[in-house]
């Protein structure tokens, strides 16, 4: 029974920080919205968009951990990454570079 407890303890405190860290993000950009995916055994990704168009990622140890942190942060969630939540994204140089932009158009690197 207590190592039940040290488990959901730990996962309590590690989805209260991605919470904090899903705020902090929400605060920065004028408000976010996030899609939950599943990673397999990494765990899951969790999707951020800015309402400036900035974007990141966090990774849960689990789909559960993932789902109570933006739950607990009080964002918007989309079940997929497309559509009008996916137009959202802003991308620049940086992304176009590690997107192999060279192929596509994008800067060239130096």
């Amino acid at each position: 029974m207590a190592d039940t407890q040290a488990v959901d303890a730990k996962a309590e405190r590690r989805a209260a920080k991605l919470a904090r860290q899903i705020s902090a993000f929400s605060k920065a950009h004028g408000g976010a919205e996030a899609q939950v995916a599943y990673m397999g055994q990494r765990g899951a990704r969790i999707a951020l968009v800015g309402e400036d168009g900035n974007w990141g990622n966090l990774v849960a140890p689990t789909h559960e951990i993932a789902e109570q942190a933006v739950q607990k942060a009080g964002i918007t969630v989309h079940e997929e990454f497309d559509g009008e939540f996916a137009a959202k994204v802003k991308t620049g140089p940086y992304e176009w570079t590690r997107m192999a932009g060279i192929q596509v158009g994008g800067p060239k690197n130096g």
